[in-house]
């Protein structure tokens, strides 16, 4: 089974290699250039149909009064809040309309996951917050580099027994999270740093779509 430091043990081998790589002579110059370029070449093949597939599924969110949520850890986690603040604000060209997507991350309220992880566990963090409060036909988005860590498998396995759409977006390999999901984001890099600089970039791609679709919707 897959250690619960998973995503720890990804991220230091990401770290390791740079360390090597500095220790070695090469100029961080160098260096940087190369995390530019490897990230350039994979976001050259992100699978922009999917993207457009997920922006299909949060307006169809957006219309109906479904709500989105994004879960993550670390840098993961991250991400899930800088998206769920584009998704809520960013794709409002006009403050006066009211109608707006209900999205949220479950990486924000601080006192509700201290509880839960001191009191059931650091597994459930995600998954007691969609008992709380998701409901059948939402969608919930689960980011995870090596897509093994624990908390968002238990949530996005909850989120498939009680028939949310479920989105995962992973690294490495993709792990469980990649085979478990109904619409899988999956960035081929064996380097956390890199995944998660693509995970940035089609957050952002989602974040466009959800604006066009929504302007042309208030038009």
């Amino acid at each position: 089974s897959e250690k619960p430091d998973m995503e720890r043990a990804a991220r230091m081998a990401t770290t390791q290699t740079n360390d090597n790589g500095a220790q070695s002579g090469g100029g961080l110059e160098s260096l940087m250039a190369d995390q530019v370029q490897r990230t350039s070449d994979l976001l050259a093949k992100i699978d922009l149909a999917a993207v457009e597939q997920l922006v299909q599924k949060m307006f169809e969110c957006y219309e109906t009064g479904r709500r989105v949520f994004i879960l993550g850890n670390g840098g993961s986690g991250a991400t899930a809040s800088h998206f769920c603040e584009d998704l809520a604000k960013s794709t409002i060209t006009d403050p006066g309309v009211e109608k707006r997507l209900r999205v949220m991350s479950l990486t924000d309220n601080t006192p509700f996951i201290l509880a839960l992880g001191n009191d059931w566990g650091f597994e459930t963090v995600f998954r007691e917050q969609l008992v709380t409060l998701a409901e059948p036909d939402d969608l919930v988005i689960g980011i995870s580099g090596s897509g093994n860590s624990p908390n968002v498998i238990s949530a996005m396995q909850w989120a498939k027994e009680n028939d949310l759409y479920t989105v995962g977006w992973t690294g490495f390999n993709g792990g469980k999270l990649k085979s478990m999901v109904d619409l899988s984001l999956h960035s081929a890099v064996l380097d956390m740093e890199v995944a998660e600089n693509t995970h940035m970039i089609i957050m952002h791609l989602c974040v466009l779509g959800m604006r066009t679709l929504i302007s042309r919707a208030t038009a």
